[in-house]
């Protein structure tokens, strides 16, 4: 029995006696707990994951809570104080600094823009950890976090402890070109993505 207000609540013995051999019929009923899913969604080349932002999109609109990290992606002078809202339920967040800024020569030769990028990477993951262990979230999209692990600047086995440490009622999303044997193995679903 489920009441709605307080207006329609009796206090009377009568009624709460009632109320108790109602609910003792169902003693046995158990509540199962939706666990949140490992998808991992893999393409050769960058880029080719509108589909699953276009997605996030639609569940924010929906009424599920989104967090989506574009992991590798810069250039709009986010950062995680600074991150874009929409529909509501959708938290958007890039780092502040990112590879697609400068030439590669440029990285390569000024270890400031380097050390700088690398740090902007580094803050948005520890962000996106803490809402994958805090269960705030019904879907958490990591994009290209892979590409992360391959240049270092993320450490696959932190990584892997924080997917297995997480809330696990909110699916979390992982994409990217080059996927770990290991973070394989822990997806509930891999789809490669084909032109």
């Amino acid at each position: 029995m489920v009441l709605s207000s307080t207006q329609g609540y009796s206090n009377s013995p009568k009624k709460i006696k009632e109320i108790n051999n109602v609910n003792s019929k169902y003693n046995n009923i158990k509540v199962i707990r939706h666990n949140g899913q490992i998808q991992i969604y893999q393409s050769a080349y960058r880029g080719c994951f509108s589909n699953i932002i276009r997605d996030s999109l639609r569940n924010a609109a929906l009424g599920r809570k989104v967090l989506l990290a574009q992991i590798m992606k810069g250039g709009v002078k986010q950062g995680i104080h600074n991150p874009i809202h929409l529909c509501g339920n959708l938290l958007w967040v890039r780092p502040s600094n990112s590879y697609d800024l400068f030439h590669k020569y440029e990285i390569e030769k000024d270890e400031l823009i380097s050390n700088s990028i690398r740090e902007s990477i580094i803050e948005v993951w520890e962000f996106c950890k803490k809402q994958l262990l805090s269960g705030e979230q019904d879907q958490i999209i990591l994009d290209e976090i892979f590409m992360a692990v391959e240049l270092g600047i993320i450490k696959e086995n932190d990584l892997i402890s924080t997917l297995e440490n997480r809330f696990i009622s909110g699916d979390v999303i992982l994409t990217g070109t080059t996927i770990p044997k290991e973070l394989l193995l822990m997806a509930d679903q891999v789809t490669e993505l084909r032109s």
